[in-house]
């Protein structure tokens, strides 16, 4: 706690001063954040960090494994936070942004980590599917390193399936509004695998690269429009 207090002090006496006047306009404009953010809570990682954003550019919420439960089976902090960053703050981007030697994906590798935790264990289950995959698809004879590797990624593709079942996100695809997008976080060598959907892998980003895309804003589509109103079949 000497570090924190060190640290805010610091920032209150250095930092500030040069940004008082940012900090007074983001009070008096209100927040309009560039994109949403679902990271895990790992210590290590820190989105704002790894992106070098500024103060109001990230609507960030964090938790145990970036996890996203699925809308009909949990209200609670990740769900209000989709809703409000998509209906009251229109984001344009979500992240689901996972990262290496993920402790939460060795808690779904070996459940047995997690049987002193309840709350942990239950909260796990919502990247289940993750786990089964991995196990079903992938080899046997992969290292553990690997498999762990894997785990992460899958868990994010996981969670962004999530994401598309809940209400507000639904709506502002179909709506052409929203861009969905998968990462992970190398801790030990700092780079960014960024999940391409035409691909359908994991590719690392370059700083010449466009930016890959889980699923583009695509233009607004109805899976009604192409057959029409019953009255317009009717008189057909």
């Amino acid at each position: 706690m000497d570090n924190i207090v060190q640290g805010f002090t610091q920032f209150r006496e250095q930092v500030f001063p040069s940004q008082r006047s940012v900090y007074q306009r983001l009070v008096h404009d209100g927040q309009k954040p560039k994109a949403l953010v679902i990271s895990c809570a790992d210590s290590r990682v820190v989105p704002e960090l790894i992106t070098q954003a500024g103060p109001g550019e990230l609507f960030v919420t964090r938790n145990v494994g970036n996890i996203v439960p699925p809308f009909a089976t949990m209200m609670g902090g990740v769900t209000a936070a989709v809703e409000y960053a998509v209906m009251a703050l229109n984001v344009r981007d979500i992240v689901v942004c996972g990262h290496s030697d993920c402790g939460a994906m060795k808690g779904l590798l070996t459940p047995g980590l997690a049987e002193k935790m309840p709350s942990v264990a239950a909260w796990l289950r919502h990247g289940e599917a993750a786990r089964k995959i991995v196990c079903d698809a992938y080899p046997n004879d992969i290292d553990d390193k690997r498999r762990l590797h894997a785990l992460a990624m899958e868990n994010v593709l996981v969670q962004l399936n999530h994401l598309r079942t809940h209400p507000a996100v639904a709506s502002a695809l179909a709506s052409g509004q929203l861009t969905l997008h998968g990462w992970l976080f190398e801790i030990e060598t700092g780079h960014l695998l960024v999940y391409d959907g035409e691909a359908g892998q994991f590719v690392v980003l370059a700083e010449e690269d466009a930016l890959p895309v889980a699923e583009a804003a695509a233009a607004p589509r109805l899976a009604a429009a192409a057959v029409g109103s019953p009255a317009a079949r009717a008189a057909e």
